[in-house]
């Protein structure tokens, strides 16, 4: 059962890991190619990440360049941009997509924490749905008789541990990128 508490510390790691992915989408003052990674193209009729067609440079501090690998595309990644979430209006200069990141207001700012704020809650909610279901596989094992009830006790408080260790964790990612969002 040792393995259920460290099943349940890799998918955790995972969630930290997502969480960490969803954070770097959130815009903070400067551009990032990673604000990008959740826009997805039709490319020939399959939904495909934008990073996946393209590349992405960040020729100024405000400012990317999107080239499309393939020259019939242009046309598509600028549209899958302009309708992203970002709020910005692509520049096309013949292959080559400009965006421009304009300057985030006080109030964009606090959307923008707000967003943080429900993307860390989600990974909350993702740690603490692994550790239910291992917490259950425990129990479960004690009953059956495959573990003593000491063993599944000092499982269950590994496991207990394991779980703050990330909820903390996210908590830090949370505050630092709170900052990063309100640097001005």
């Amino acid at each position: 059962m040792v393995n259920a508490v460290e099943q349940a510390q890799a998918q955790m790691e995972k969630t930290l890991e997502s969480t960490k992915e969803n954070f770097s989408g959130i815009r903070t003052g400067r551009a990032n190619p990673s604000l990008l990674n959740g826009i997805v193209v039709d490319y020939y009729g399959a939904p495909t990440p934008i990073k996946s067609l393209a590349s992405i440079s960040v020729p100024e501090p405000r400012a990317l360049a999107v080239t499309p690998f393939d020259n019939s595309q242009v046309s598509a990644v600028e549209k899958a941009i302009r309708d992203s979430d970002l709020g910005v209006n692509p520049n096309r200069d013949g292959n080559v997509i400009r965006i421009s990141m304009p300057e985030l207001t006080e109030e964009r700012r606090k959307d923008y924490v707000k967003i943080a704020k429900t993307k860390a809650e989600e990974g909350k909610v993702a740690l603490r749905n692994i550790r239910r279901k291992t917490k259950e596989a425990l129990e479960e094992a004690v009953k059956n008789g495959d573990l003593g009830e000491d063993e599944g006790e000092r499982f269950q408080k590994d496991l207990d541990a394991v779980t703050k260790q990330m909820s903390t964790e996210i908590d830090q990612l949370l505050e630092s990128k709170q900052k990063e969002i309100l640097e001005v």
